[in-house]
């Protein structure tokens, strides 16, 4: 069964802010989380868009994660996309390497930053 990403609302910090996304990610059916996009500053990478996805307890394991990475990537149109991960969150890191992303290397950071850029 196909995932899919249905547009929501969003609100504060999940999506809902300027150059924010959030869409409920669905598979048969049934709702198995949630994936969202925020305009934010660090230091190092300065202004940018991060992502940031969530799947059910229950549904996770599945391929979900990776779809709703890659959906979500190429939804937003955005020509570059980072997400920051724990480094010990192998399962997201793999589904996220799946979808497109790639990690990169950044100063003094304690999370793995990972980059999508569109294909133009």
């Amino acid at each position: 069964m196909a995932v899919k990403l249905i547009q929501g609302k969003g609100f504060k910090g999940r999506g809902g802010g300027a150059g924010g996304y959030y869409w409920h990610i669905y598979q048969g059916g049934v709702r198995a989380g949630h994936v969202y996009i925020n305009s934010i500053e660090d230091e190092v990478l300065g202004k940018h868009s991060s992502l940031s996805l969530e799947v059910n307890k229950t549904m996770q394991g599945k391929g979900i994660g990776t779809e709703a990475y890659r959906l979500a990537s190429e939804q937003s149109n955005l020509p570059k996309l980072y997400i920051h991960i724990r480094k010990t969150n192998i399962a997201s890191r793999k589904a996220a390497e799946k979808a497109g992303f790639k990690a990169i290397e950044t100063p003094h950071n304690r999370q793995l930053t990972m980059l999508w850029k569109l294909d133009v």
